[in-house]
């Protein structure tokens, strides 16, 4: 049965902690990672968590407890990862167009480490040689993902070392005897067709007869998870099938048995996140029925960044006539959350939720015009726990170093 926090639930968490108010439910985060570890349990597969969705560290805490791993984005998120409990060897970092120096940060806290630059690889083959395993990001020239900005393989991106430049790569890895241990790829997110994932492997396994010491191979993340009525999610069994025999038949004609990473994000949290906000104001125009809420893209950018979709709802009217109305948020900018959207009929005092808010909302918010952050909350086994407190006044200042201005 789908883990799901009732509008009653929902309300009562409102009432308790105030909005806006991200929440999350901890059940459905499992249930998630259970679909994955079901589905390729007859496959030598392992997967780490893409922690740049949602960071808070007991949800860090919560997703360890349940067997995932952890892949960062940042030498911040390594730090969070290890601070949450992670053992290093259960850490993957990937880097993008970062200094060297944080690389060799990541060295020597001892974690899994991709590399997505030929300019710093050879450093690292310069420092380090042979004495530290080391994994290559490659850019698969694959055009993949819901939206040009989260689309990350395609030959035009700057992610990862273009393939088309294996024979540099192969250089620089003979020149330091570096240690490869695995090839990574991201093609994209909400990745919907199983074949774009396949089309990565035999990429990949075009190239693996040149590293003789190489034991992993990382097909990324960007499972599509369902947003919008009558969606529906990346099909798991049969991608793992599809994976399982394009592995096995590699395996007899390379003799490589090879083990499979992916890298989940989105998929764990997306849903399991609920973002609840209050209506401050109702204004009929000619153009429109606007509803404005005690947030904005400050708190939810997503819509406005990603032009993306999230289901709202009227949890403090469930059996009122539909409506037409215009939800946008209360941020000195066009911060329009949905255009035209039918919802039980609105007035002011009322809580919207917005649903699949666990990825990517909390985790790009901002202070913009000076408004707070909202809480977090996580549900697990059925009560509510306070994870994050609301901004205050004395958090726009934390940072703030006041000098005396001379006149």
């Amino acid at each position: 049965m789908p883990q799901s926090l009732s509008p009653e639930q929902l309300r009562a968490i409102a009432d308790e902690f105030g909005t806006p108010v991200y929440v999350y439910h901890a059940e459905k985060i499992k249930e998630q990672y259970e679909k994955l570890v079901s589905a390729f349990a007859n496959t030598n597969t392992i997967f780490f968590y893409a922690c740049k969705a949602l960071t808070n560290v007991n949800i860090l805490r919560y997703i360890k407890s349940i067997g995932a791993n952890v892949d960062c984005s940042s030498i911040n998120e390594v730090k969070l990862a290890l601070y949450a409990g992670f053992p290093p060897e259960r850490i993957l970092y990937t880097s993008n167009g970062i200094g060297f120096d944080e690389i060799v940060e990541a060295k020597e806290l001892g974690v899994i480490i991709n590399i997505d630059s030929l300019s710093n690889l050879e450093k690292f083959g310069k420092k380090f040689g042979h004495s530290y395993p080391v994994g290559i990001r490659l850019r698969p020239n694959i055009m993949a993902g819901g939206n040009l900005k989260i689309s990350t393989g395609h030959d035009k991106s700057k992610f990862g070392i273009p393939v088309d430049q294996i024979d540099k790569i192969l250089a620089v890895v003979q020149q330091y005897n570096l240690f490869i241990k695995d090839l990574h790829i991201h093609t994209g997110s909400e990745i919907k067709d199983v074949d774009i994932f396949i089309r990565g492997i035999e990429v990949l396994f075009e190239i693996v007869p040149h590293f003789a010491e190489l034991e992993f191979i990382d097909l990324g993340g960007g499972f599509k998870v369902p947003y919008e009525t009558g969606d529906s999610e990346t099909d798991m069994n049969l991608l793992a099938q599809k994976v399982k025999e394009d592995f096995d038949r590699h395996a007899q004609t390379r003799g490589k048995n090879l083990q499979i990473w992916f890298e989940p994000g989105k998929f764990l949290v997306s849903e399991c996140g609920y973002f609840i906000t209050k209506v401050n104001v109702m204004k009929e125009t000619a153009s429109a029925n606007f509803v404005s809420v005690n947030s904005g893209f400050n708190h939810l950018i997503r819509p406005m960044f990603y032009d993306a979709y999230h289901r709202i709802e009227n949890i403090s009217n469930l059996k009122g006539d539909g409506k037409v109305y215009s939800v946008v948020g209360n941020i000195c900018e066009t911060d329009t959350f949905a255009w035209n959207r039918i919802l039980n009929e609105v007035k002011e005092g009322d809580y919207l939720v917005f649903y699949n808010a666990g990825a990517y909302g909390f985790e790009m918010s901002s202070n913009f015009n000076s408004r707070y952050k909202p809480a977090e909350v996580l549900v697990i086994n059925g009560k509510a726990h306070l994870i994050r407190r609301r901004d205050k006044f004395e958090d726009l200042l934390r940072n703030i170093v006041e000098v005396k201005i001379e006149k």
